[in-house]
């Protein structure tokens, strides 16, 4: 029988996030029943400016509370959970490593243990993994196979998310599956720190972008819309021999220099980027890139969103929400 989203009620952690806000709307496109786990409120969030947020059933929360989380799943009947709620800064992770390993952790086996302690709901779950979890390796791209080995605080915390997720799938014979991304882009992404939207925004401005790392820095970049496909399908295949308990990369197969990004978006802004360098960044991994073969032969799942096109449809939301920020005096 076809998978089919109407009125299935859908748990969707971190949904203020970039990919959170735009996976709740597709998923209300889909006809689900949505439910957003919200910790706090930013009402700068594409969920609020864009009112996603009122067509979703809201239950304020915190992944690191176990209650929360059962109740997250419980009170509304959750059949399928998206897991993507996490602290996302390199940076901020550094700075206070408890805080990264209580959310990103914490909160995954709390989600995940309350899901085991719910039979009948949370009948598949997918959880946002990272490129980061298999830390530095001489050999790339990554492939599935390859162990998980985070050094620093971020890291490790995509490493122990990633095993305690194979854990429970193993274990308890649940119905979870993985998926590891590169750097997302798009539009919604109001961590200023990462290089698609703080470039745009020093270039709207018209003054020249801030690069922490030296800008070689190599990695693979991914437009949101192709990662809200990923966790789409893997959500509606999540029970065939192949794809549960199972972990997939999702790559567009290209790899870029952070000079390369920079370059590129001031070429489509129509400007000279000449980014500052300071070169500050620390426990930064040199090169990281995804090989997403697993997921073209076992998912039939492609990229269908080019650099170029990505970042023009980006720079385009960006423009105008800075614009009305200009506009509202903020």
């Amino acid at each position: 029988m076809p998978f089919s989203w109407t009125e299935r009620p859908a748990l969707v952690t971190g949904a203020t996030g970039i990919v959170g806000s735009w996976l709740c709307e597709a998923l209300l496109e889909r006809g689900a029943r949505v439910i957003a786990l919200v910790l706090d409120d930013d009402p700068q969030s594409r969920f609020y400016t864009e009112d996603i947020y009122k067509r979703c059933s809201i239950i304020r929360g915190n992944l690191a509370n176990f209650s929360d989380c059962m109740r997250a799943i419980n009170e509304p009947g959750a059949d399928v959970v998206f897991h993507l709620g996490a602290q996302t800064i390199v940076g901020a992770a550094l700075r206070d490593p408890l805080e990264c390993f209580e959310s990103n952790i914490r909160g995954t086996y709390n989600l995940l243990e309350a899901a085991r302690r719910l039979p009948g709901l949370a009948t598949r779950i997918v959880v946002a993994s990272s490129d980061k979890a298999y830390g530095e390796s001489e050999i790339l791209p990554y492939t599935e196979d390859m162990p998980l080995r985070g050094n620093h605080p971020y890291d490790v915390s995509k490493s122990c998310t990633d095993l305690l997720s194979h854990t429970y799938a193993d274990t308890y014979e649940m119905c979870v599956t993985i998926a590891r991304c590169g750097n997302i882009y798009g539009a919604g992404d109001l961590n200023w720190s990462r290089i698609v939207p703080g470039t745009i925004r020093s270039l709207h401005l018209g003054e020249r972008p801030i690069l922490r790392s030296d800008g070689t820095m190599i990695r693979d970049y991914i437009y949101v819309r192709d990662v809200i496909s990923a966790y789409i399908l893997l959500a509606e295949r999540c029970t065939e021999d192949g794809v549960r308990g199972e972990a997939f990369n999702f790559s567009t197969g290209n790899k870029h220099t952070v000079l390369d990004i920079v370059e590129r978006i001031g070429a489509l802004m129509k400007t000279k980027a000449d980014p500052i360098i300071e070169n500050s960044a620390r426990m930064e991994i040199p090169a990281q890139t995804l090989d997403s073969a697993k997921a073209r032969k076992q998912l039939s799942w492609s990229s269908q969103c080019d650099l170029d096109k990505g970042l023009r449809e980006t720079i385009a939301w960006y423009r105008a929400f800075l614009s009305r920020d200009a506009v509202a005096g903020r």
